[in-house]
Order: structure tokens, then C-alpha cells, then sequence
């Protein structure tokens, strides 16, 4: 597609650039200082896509450089390999120790949003060929990686979900029997009742044990909840191996939205999980009327955290809204 800037000089463009894209092919330090743009007169966000033919102004700052959620592949600020390449050439030629505490605080704050807790970052480090977690720090701190391919990255640390063969069936989940999705698997024991603690609710592929209950068959917890940790501790003789089984199904996970009070909040929230193909089980909102300030939880169906972390991101970057995170 092609693009033409102010002077009338055309631009040749990959389908789906952005206002970014545009920028960064006009020259390096535009895309950099780039702040805004003009689409044929009017402002447009840096996330707009170009269509053929349209008129593009960029608007820049005198100083000042990219953001790292320019490199989100979630947020689509840019959709070309040459932008993206420059921005994080920038990152790279920043001092490395500050690239390392930024990328050690963007992790931390990404594990703390998803609620996951006693991560081993060197092993994650590994998965990245990488000899020590500082090196991780510094290539997600200079934006050669993104915390997403982080995340995606801790699923394959997870154990393979053994055999059918090797093992009894798989134990379902009341809510899941109609449905003949195969979630949780129990080890050494035939069909046992299961039913997903409320205290810590985990989700697909995040570590997890089971205790057996009187009367209510096998909780399954999170292996850091403090609730299991305590019920072990005192009951070692009813805790059970359990796993995931090779098709889960999906699982609900309270989230909390804190946000500035507006018309079509929820209706640009409710949009996005729409898109995402994720499911609302429930939704409580309270507004504080001095402050208008916004505290909506809502219980979402997730298939994983890579989506849980991708749902964030696009609710986090809504107008007004201050964080969303993962409830623990």
C-alpha cells in the first residue's frame, strides 16, 4: 500500500502499517520522537492502520525516545520488521545496567499482574539461551524481547502431560462432565471428583497439587497457596499428585480493572474479551463518587496465561483505565 506525506512524497508501506511504520520509514529519529499523527487532517492513535492513499503527518517531541510497548506484538503500535528492528536497536544502545533493572521490574510486575509466584528464572533464562537471569533482564530491558514471549516461554517449562496409556483416566471437574472435557489428571487412583480451590484458582499448566477432602473429593490448588501449604503441613497423608490433563478446559480467574469512571467503559472492556473469545462469569463494579475512580473484578473463563497476559495488556491500554491485574 502506499502512503503520502505532507509534501505529497509517496510512501510504500506493507499492508496493516501504522502511523509508526510510516514514520520510521521517513527516518529513524522520526520514528523515535514520534508522539502522534495526522491521517488526513485528523488525529488518529499510533495503533491506526493506513489505508491506501491517505495523507500522513507525523507529530514529534524534540527529545525523548520509543516506548517499549511499542515492541507489544498485543498492541499492534507497529507491524513491520524494519520499525521494529530500529526501535530496538535504541533499547540496545541504552546503558545495560539500566536496561537490566527496567527488564528485572517489567518482569516482576508481569509475574505480580498473572499472580505467578516461585518462577525459577534461570530456567527461563536457559529457554533463551541465556547463561544468567541478568542477561533475560537486559534483552527484555532493551526490548529484544517482550515480557509475552516471556510468558510463553514458562508454559513449555511445565512438565508434558503423561500418556494415556501410562496412567488411570483422567478425573473431570463437575461443570466439565457435559461437556466431556478432560481437565485435571490424578495420579495412582481411578475417576476421583475434582473442584478447583476458590482460595487460589489456578489455571492451565501452572503448577498444581490436590488434597483430599471429606465428602467433596480432591481440591486442586496451586502449589504456592498459602491455604494448600497450611493443609499439607498438618494432613501430609491426604495430599495427591496431580497434573493437567492434555486438553483443559478453560478456568475461571478473578481480575481486577481499576480505572478512571467513564461512559463505555465496560462496554470497551466487554469488547475486548469479546474479541479474545473469553467468557465473563461474573462482574461487580464499585465507584468511589469523590474521587470517581472505578474498581471493577470480573471472573473471566482463560485457556492459559498467555492469553490471561494478553487480555491484560489490551485492557490496560483502554482510555482511563490505571491498572488490570490478576486477583491472588
Amino acid at each position: 500500500m502506499y502512503a503520502i506525506t505532507p509534501k505529497g512524497a509517496i510512501v510504500e508501506l506493507a499492508q496493516g502499517a501504522t502511523p509508526l511504520d510510516f514514520a520510521y520509514h521517513i527516518h529513524t529519529e522520526v520514528g523515535h520522537r514520534c508522539r502522534g499523527a495526522k491521517v488526513n487532517g485528523r488525529i488518529v492513535p499510533l495503533t491506526y492502520e493506513l489505508k491506501n492513499g491517505e495523507q500522513v503527518d507525523v507529530l514529534t517531541a524534540k527529545t525523548g525516545g520509543p516506548s517499549r510497548d511499542w515492541l507489544s506484538p498485543h498492541l499492534g503500535y507497529v507491524k513491520t520488521n524494519r520499525a521494529r528492528a530500529k526501535i530496538r536497536q535504541w533499547f540496545i544502545q541504552q546503558d545495560q545496567d539500566k536496561s537490566i533493572v527496567a527488564g528485572r521490574a517489567l518482569l516482576e510486575r508481569e509475574f505480580q499482574r498473572l499472580g505467578v509466584r516461585q518462577i525459577k528464572l534461570e530456567r527461563v533464562a536457559e529457554k533463551f539461551n541465556f547463561a544468567k537471569p541478568e542477561e533475560l533482564f537486559a534483552a527484555v530491558g532493551h526490548g529484544a524481547l517482550t515480557t509475552a514471549q516471556v510468558v510463553a516461554k514458562m508454559q513449555d517449562l511445565l512438565p508434558a502431560p503423561p500418556a494415556a496409556a501410562d496412567h488411570p483416566p483422567i478425573a473431570r471437574k463437575p461443570r466439565s462432565i457435559e461437556s466431556g472435557q478432560d481437565d485435571v489428571r490424578i495420579r495412582g487412583v481411578g475417576r476421583l471428583l475434582t473442584q478447583m480451590a476458590r482460595c487460589c484458582q489456578p489455571a492451565p499448566f501452572e503448577p498444581i497439587a490436590g488434597y483430599i477432602t471429606q465428602g467433596r473429593g480432591v481440591t486442586i490448588h496451586r502449589q504456592d497457596c498459602a491455604n494448600w501449604l497450611s493443609l499439607a503441613s498438618q494432613h501430609h497423608e491426604r495430599v495427591i499428585e496431580v497434573g493437567w490433563g492434555e486438553t483443559p478446559a478453560t478456568y475461571p480467574v478473578d481480575v481486577m480493572v481499576v480505572a478512571h469512571d467513564r461512559a463505555g467503559l465496560l462496554r470497551d472492556i466487554t469488547s475486548i474479551l469479546a474479541n479474545e473469545q473469553v467468557n465473563v462469569l461474573g462482574a461487580n463494579t464499585l465507584t468511589d463518587r469523590e474521587t470517581s475512580i472505578a474498581r471493577m473484578g470480573l471472573t473471566l473463563e482463560i485457556t492459559d496465561v498467555v492469553q490471561l497476559s494478553r487480555v491484560l495488556d489490551q485492557i490496560g491500554q483502554l482510555r482511563n483505565v490505571v491498572e488490570a491485574y490478576r486477583k491472588s
